[in-house]
C-alpha cells in the first residue's frame, strides 16, 4: 500500500488507430466484434416496443423512474445469478458503468475522504477520486486480487472488482471476500463493487457476488449489459440501499437524465423473450475458445520468458514479459505488423514502471486469427529484445545465449527422462520420454489435461511432436543443460522454453 503521487497522471486513454478493423490481430480488450451482436433478435425487441400499447406506456411521462420491466428483468435475470436480492426502489438504471460509477463518486467521495483503490487499477476511477479531491491509497493486486493485509483502518470508500480484475482478469476468492467483509465493517468502509464482467466466468464456476455476502449495507454494486450485449447500447445499473438509490436519482436528473425509455423498453422485451439468456450461451462458447485459444497460443509460442496469472473467465490476459522488455515499443513494433496490444504502464498510479507488462483481449478478433496474431507477436517481441540499444552501439548479445549439447549426448540426456515443466499460465506439467523414443504427457493441478506423442535426434536436434498439445505440430530445438535443468533454444541459441529434471524415484 502507498500514498497518491502529488501529481495527478492523466488518462491518455488507449492508444489505437481509429482504423482498428483493418488491421488483422487487434488484441485490445473492449473492442467490440461487430458480428456478434444479436441484430435479428434485437431487432423483434425493436418491433414489439414501437406497439401502440407499448408506446403509450413508456412514452407516459412517469419523471426519472426508470422502465419497470427492465428493472424487474435485471432483478430476475441478472441479480439473482449473482446471489443478489433486491427490491425495485434498490435498483438504478444508468447511461452505461460509467456513469453508475461517477453517481457513486460524485455522492460517497469528498474531499475529507480517503479511498482505497486497486493497483494496478482503471485510469477512470483515479481520475474520478482525484476529480474529487480525494486523498487515495493504494493497494496491490495478486494472482487472487487486490490485498489488503495493510487493512482498511482510515478508508472512507474501497472500490474493487473482485469477480474480474480490472485490469488483471483475477478472481477473488471466497475466503478473501469474506476477509474484506468482516475488514470493511469493523472500519466503517463503504465498498463500490464494480462487477464489469459478471456473465462471463465460464472457465470456472463464478463466485457470488460480493454484494450476495453483504449484511449492513455498506456494499453498491455496479454492472452493465454492454460487455454481452453491445457497448452502443449504454446500459448500465447500479444497486444499493433505497435511500441511496433516490440520491443518485436526483443527481442523474440533474445531469443527464435517465436512459432513453425506448431503449430501456426494447431491452427488457429483450431480456424477458430470453433472447438475452441464448446470447450469453452463445458469447460464453465463443469467448472460451478465444480465451483457451489464447492461452495455448502464448503458451506454444513463450516468447521469452512471459508468464500470465490465472483467470477463470473473462475475455483477456494480463501478460508478463521479461523485466527488460519495454512493452511501449512492442506496441509500436507490433502494430507494424498487424498487432494490437495495450501496454501496461497506464493502469499504474505512478504512471510509470511495470514496463515489462501488457494485456491481450479477445473481444475484437475471431478465434482464427488468434494463433498467427501471437506468432507475429512473438516475432516482434524476439526481434525487439535481441535488437541494438540504439543506432550508434553494436548488436548486443542475447542474454539467454547458451552453448547447446551434441546430438550424441541427447540421446542419453532424454532416454528414460522425467521433466517438471511449468505452463505460461502458471499449471504444473510432467513430461516423461521413454527410451523407445514415446512420450507422455499430464498437465494440471490434478493432472487432468493427458498427452502423448514421440521424440527423435536430428543432427544435435532435439525433436518432439505431441498428438494434441502445441498443435500436435513438430518442434526441433537445440539443447543446453545448466545443472538440472533442460534449456530448449533456437537455432541462434536463445532460450525459447526450459524445465527441470526430476529427481530420481529410485
Amino acid at each position: 500500500m502507498r500514498k497518491a503521487p502529488d501529481r495527478v497522471v492523466p488518462n491518455e486513454g488507449l492508444r489505437y488507430p481509429a482504423d482498428w478493423r483493418q488491421l488483422p490481430y487487434p488484441f485490445i480488450e473492449g473492442l467490440y466484434d461487430r458480428t456478434l451482436f444479436p441484430i435479428a433478435e434485437w431487432r423483434e425487441a425493436s418491433r414489439m416496443a414501437l406497439a401502440v400499447n407499448e408506446v403509450e406506456s413508456w412514452s407516459t411521462d412517469t419523471g426519472e423512474a426508470d422502465d419497470e420491466l427492465l428493472v424487474e428483468q435485471f432483478r430476475q435475470k441478472i441479480l439473482t445469478r449473482r446471489g443478489i436480492a433486491a427490491a425495485a426502489d434498490e435498483i438504478l438504471v444508468t447511461v452505461g458503468e460509467q456513469q453508475a460509477l461517477h453517481l457513486i463518486f460524485e455522492l460517497l467521495c469528498g474531499a475529507q475522504s480517503t479511498v482505497g483503490l486497486e493497483d494496478p487499477g482503471e485510469p477512470d476511477i483515479r481520475s474520478l477520486v482525484h476529480e474529487r479531491g480525494a486523498t487515495v491509497r493504494y493497494f496491490p493486486v495478486g494472482d487472487t486480487g487486490v490485498e489488503i493485509a495493510s487493512g482498511l483502518e482510515g478508508i472512507d470508500l474501497f472500490y474493487v472488482s473482485p469477480s474480474r480484475q480490472r485490469p488483471t482478469g483475477v478472481t477473488m476468492p471466497d475466503s478473501e471476500r469474506a476477509a474484506l467483509l468482516a475488514e470493511a465493517h469493523r472500519h466503517d468502509t463503504l465498498i463500490v463493487e464494480d462487477d464489469f464482467e459478471c456473465e462471463l466466468g465460464f472457465l470456472a464456476d463464478a463466485p457470488p457476488s460480493l454484494k450476495s455476502g453483504d449484511r449492513d449495507e455498506r456494499v453498491v454494486y455496479v454492472a452493465s449489459l454492454s460487455k454481452v450485449l453491445s457497448p452502443g447500447l449504454r446500459l448500465g445499473f447500479l444497486v444499493g440501499p433505497a435511500d441511496f438509490i433516490r440520491a443518485a436519482r436526483r443527481l442523474r436528473n440533474l445531469t443527464t437524465r435517465k436512459p432513453s425509455p425506448i431503449t430501456q423498453r426494447t431491452a427488457g422485451i429483450f431480456l424477458s423473450l430470453g433472447h438475452y439468456d441464448a446470447m450469453l450461451r452463445n458469447h460464453f462458447g465463443i469467448y472460451e475458445r478465444r480465451l483457451i485459444a489464447l492461452r495455448d497460443a502464448l503458451n506454444h509460442y513463450r516468447p521469452l520468458s512471459i508468464a500470465i496469472p490465472p483467470v477463470t473467465g473473462g475475455t483477456s490476459y494480463w501478460v508478463r514479459g521479461p523485466e527488460n522488455l519495454d512493452a511501449e515499443k512492442l506496441r509500436v513494433a507490433a502494430q507494424n505488423s498487424g498487432v494490437l496490444i495495450e501496454p501496461a504502464t497506464p493502469y499504474f498510479a505512478d504512471g510509470q514502471g511495470r514496463s515489462n507488462m501488457f494485456r491481450l483481449g479477445v473481444t475484437s478478433l475471431d478465434e482464427s486469427r488468434i494463433r498467427p496474431g501471437i506468432e507475429a507477436l512473438s516475432r516482434e517481441m524476439l526481434k525487439l529484445m535481441n535488437a541494438p540499444a540504439d543506432a550508434g552501439s553494436p548488436q548486443r548479445p542475447a542474454e539467454d545465449s547458451f552453448a547447446s549439447l551434441p546430438g550424441a549426448q541427447l540421446q542419453r540426456l532424454f532416454s528414460d527422462q522425467r521433466l517438471n515443466y511449468q505452463t505460461v499460465y502458471g499449471e504444473p506439467c510432467i513430461i516423461e520420454l521413454f527410451a523407445d523414443g514415446s512420450m507422455r504427457g499430464r498437465a494440471g493441478y490434478a493432472q487432468e489435461d493427458r498427452d502423448e506423442g514421440r521424440w527423435w535426434i536430428e543432427g544435435d536436434h532435439w525433436c518432439r511432436q505431441w498428438n494434441e498439445w502445441a498443435y500436435g505440430e513438430t518442434g526441433r530445438f537445440l539443447v543446453a543443460r545448466e545443472g538440472n535443468r533442460i534449456l530448449w533454444l533456437d537455432d541462434d541459441g536463445r532460450r525459447i522454453d526450459e524445465a527441470l529434471i526430476a529427481p530420481s524415484r529410485d
